[in-house]
């Protein structure tokens, strides 16, 4: 029987591991084309988990994807750099310390992607 993936906001993990997975590769597909799209949605209903899923997605992770509707949905020989910045990591009080933590994820971004 497979678990659920309370707590879990990572693709790769449920996808890898002995968890349910609701196929919402569909949504990412839409997502293709572009524009501007905010994800408003209660607490724990999956934002950071539907986010990685796009991470993977457009890093180019196909065999995360088999058996979902993304996997013969989606342009696989297509990558894109990604640049995820978490506002998670504490309470951001002043706009210098949230200009420091957004500068120091680029710069770390920058430094793993050269």
């Amino acid at each position: 029987m497979k678990l659920l993936p309370i707590g879990i906001q990572t693709f790769e993990k449920i996808r890898n591991s002995n968890y349910y997975y609701v196929d919402k590769t569909m949504f990412v597909k839409k997502l293709e084309n572009g524009g501007y799209y905010f994800l408003s949605r209660p607490r724990r209903f999956g934002k950071s988990l539907f986010l990685d899923t796009l991470k993977e997605a457009f890093s180019g992770n196909k065999e995360l994807f088999k058996g979902l509707y993304l996997y013969d949905n989606w342009d696989w020989d297509k990558k894109y750099p990604i640049i995820k910045i978490s506002f998670a990591s504490g309470n951001i009080r002043t706009s210098d310390i949230l200009l420091d933590l957004m500068t120091s994820q680029v710069n770390r971004i920058s430094e793993k992607n050269r």
